[in-house]
C-alpha cells in the first residue's frame, strides 16, 4: 500500500469493522416525516427552511419516525415543581414502577445532571438529544432548568438540547432558550375551547395568583398560543403535545390541529389518555376512561390533514435514558457515577465515530473519512467569520460520498470589531477572556479534521492548527453541498494518515 495516498484504500482492502446498531423495540406507526416536504416545488427559501429543518430534526427520536430507529434521548429529572394541576397527571418523585409521564426515581441538582449526562453519553453512544421534562414544568423551575441546560451546552456542545412545557410562562422566556441553543420545545397544549380547558385542568398558578375553571382556561390558552407564536418567531421548532380524552376533547382536537397550522407547528402528538385507577390521577380516581385504539387512530386522521402526527410516541417518564421504547435510567443511579472517570473530550470523539458509522451505515469504519466542521448561517453558505459563530455544522466525508452528522455549539468567541483581538481595533474584552473562550472553542471541536469558514484570524488559526484542525478559507461563500464533494481528493492525504492511525491504535 502506498502510504502517501489513499487511492488504495477502500471497502475491500479492510475487513469490515462491527458496528453496533441501535433496534427499535416498537412498531413504527408513522410515516417518514422528512419524506413529505418536496423541496423541489419550493421558493429557494423555502427550500433552505426546509433543509434547515431537515437537519434539525435529523438525529430528534421525537421529531423524526427514521431518527427514532437510530439515535436516543435522554431526559433529566430537575424540574420537580408544576404552576398546574392537570386532572390527568400525579407527580412522583422516588418511582420505579410506572412508566409514564410526571414519574422520576430519583431527582437532581444541576450538578449533578451534568454528571449523569455525561455518563449517559459515554455509554449510549447513540444519545443525540437531552431534554428537560419534569416531572413538574421545566419553566415553573427557570433556575434549575437553565443551570442545568447552560453546564450541558457548554461541557456537551455535541449534544441537543430540548424541553417540554405546558406554555403558560413559555414566551416569558424565549430568548433565554435561544442564547442556549435549546431549538426544540414541546408544548401541551390540550384544547381552545376554555369550557373544555376547566375540565382537564383543576387549577392553574401564575404571577402569584391562583386561577380555576373557565378563568384559568381562558388564561391558560392565551399564554400558550403567545408561547407557541413567539417560538415560531425565533426559529424554534415546535412538537405539540395533546392528550385525547374521550368525551371531552376527542371531537375538539382537530380544530386545534388547524390553529396550529396558524402558527407553523412542526408536529402533533395526540396522545392517548393514562387514566388507571392505581395511578392516583383525579381522571384515574373519578372513572375516566382512556381511548381505544380505534378512536385514537380515527383523531389522528382527523388531525393529519393540517399538521404532521407523531405515531411513534411512548409517553416516557420524566428520567427516561434510551431509544424510544425502552428506558435504562436505572442502570445510571447518581449514587453508582463516579464523576473523576468522566473525560467528555474522549467520549465526544468515540459519540463523533459511532454516529458517523450510523449515519453512513458502516461506510465510515471501513473506508478513510473527515469530519468537516462548517461555520454557516441558514443558506447553506460558508458566510460566518470564525468568531462569530456559535453553532458549527458537521459533516463527515468519504471518498464518494458525505453526511450531515450534527452539530457543535459553542459560546462565540468574539462578537464584534470592538471585541475581537483579530480584528485590529481597541479591545473592551480582556485578553484573558478572549483566551478562556478560544480555548473551550477548540476544546469543542476535539474530533473534527478540518474546518471551514469565511474568515479567521492569526489567533485562533494558530490554536486550531496546534490542536490538529486544519482551517481553510478559500471557500468562503460558496454553497457547503457544492464544496463537500471538493474536500474529499483535495485532503486524500490527510484522510489516508487518519486511517492509518485508527488502524494503528484498534490493531
Amino acid at each position: 500500500m502506498n502510504k502517501n495516498s489513499i487511492s488504495s484504500i477502500n471497502v475491500t482492502d479492510v475487513p469490515a469493522q462491527p458496528v453496533t446498531r441501535p433496534s427499535c423495540k416498537s412498531k413504527c406507526e408513522s410515516e417518514t416525516l422528512t419524506s413529505a416536504i418536496n423541496l423541489t416545488k419550493e421558493s429557494s427559501s423555502a427550500v433552505t427552511i426546509a433543509q434547515s429543518q431537515m437537519q434539525k430534526v435529523a438525529q430528534h427520536p421525537c421529531y423524526s419516525n427514521d431518527a427514532h430507529h437510530k439515535y436516543a434521548r435522554m431526559h433529566l429529572p430537575v424540574a420537580p415543581a408544576c404552576n398546574i394541576q392537570c386532572n390527568y397527571c400525579n407527580r412522583k418523585y422516588d418511582c420505579a414502577n410506572e412508566s409514564r409521564p410526571g414519574v422520576v426515581s430519583e431527582l437532581l441538582t444541576p450538578e449533578q445532571a451534568l454528571i449523569k449526562a455525561q455518563a449517559v453519553a459515554g455509554a449510549i453512544p447513540q444519545l443525540s438529544v437531552i431534554g428537560i421534562a419534569g416531572p413538574g414544568d421545566p419553566l415553573a423551575n427557570p433556575e434549575r432548568t437553565f443551570k442545568t441546560l447552560e453546564l450541558i451546552r457548554e461541557a456537551m456542545p455535541d449534544i441537543k438540547l430540548c424541553i417540554s412545557t405546558n406554555g403558560l410562562t413559555l414566551s416569558d422566556h424565549i430568548d433565554e432558550l435561544v442564547r442556549l441553543g435549546v431549538d426544540h420545545v414541546t408544548v401541551t397544549f390540550n384544547a381552545l375551547d376554555e369550557k373544555i380547558a376547566a375540565q382537564i385542568y383543576k387549577w392553574i398558578y401564575y404571577q402569584g395568583k391562583r386561577y380555576e375553571g373557565v378563568e384559568a382556561g381562558r388564561l391558560l390558552i392565551e399564554r400558550q398560543i403567545a408561547g407557541i407564536e413567539a417560538l415560531s418567531k425565533a426559529g424554534i421548532l415546535t412538537k405539540v403535545n395533546s392528550v385525547l380524552i374521550p368525551g371531552i376533547n376527542d371531537k375538539h382536537l382537530p380544530e386545534l390541529s388547524r390553529e396550529l397550522r396558524r402558527n407553523n407547528v412542526f408536529l402533533h402528538n395526540i396522545m392517548p389518555l393514562i387514566s388507571k385507577p392505581e395511578h392516583g390521577t383525579f381522571f384515574g380516581m373519578v372513572g375516566q376512561k382512556e381511548p381505544t385504539d380505534e378512536q385514537l387512530d380515527q383523531v389522528r386522521e382527523l388531525s393529519g390533514g393540517n399538521v404532521s402526527q407523531m405515531k411513534h410516541c411512548q409517553q416516557c417518564r420524566a428520567d427516561a435514558v434510551g431509544m424510544l421504547g425502552e428506558d435504562r435510567s436505572a442502570e445510571f443511579s447518581i449514587k453508582g457515577i463516579d464523576p473523576a472517570a468522566i473525560n467528555y473530550s474522549q467520549t465526544m470523539l468515540g459519540r463523533s465515530r459511532f454516529q458517523s458509522a450510523i449515519i453512513s451505515r458502516g461506510g465510515s469504519e471501513t473506508q478513510a473519512s473527515l469530519l468537516v466542521a462548517v461555520a454557516s448561517g441558514m443558506n447553506d453558505q460558508i458566510d460566518l467569520h470564525f468568531g462569530h459563530t456559535d453553532c458549527f455544522k458537521v459533516y463527515l466525508i468519504i471518498r464518494n460520498a458525505h453526511y450531515y452528522i450534527g452539530e457543535r455549539r459553542i459560546k462565540r468567541y468574539c462578537s464584534g470589531v470592538s471585541s475581537c483581538p483579530d480584528e485590529g481595533a481597541d479591545n473592551e474584552v480582556p485578553q484573558a477572556s478572549h483566551e478562556s473562550s478560544l480555548n473551550k472553542t477548540i476544546k469543542a471541536l476535539h474530533g473534527i479534521d478540518l474546518l471551514l469558514c469565511c474568515r479567521l484570524g492569526p489567533t485562533p488559526k494558530e490554536a486550531l492548527e496546534e490542536a490538529g484542525i486544519l482551517p481553510n478559507v478559500d471557500y468562503a461563500y460558496q454553497a457547503v453541498s457544492d464544496v463537500l464533494p471538493e474536500l474529499f481528493p483535495r485532503y486524500a492525504e490527510l484522510a489516508g494518515a487518519k486511517w492509518r492511525k485508527q488502524q494503528g491504535i484498534e490493531a
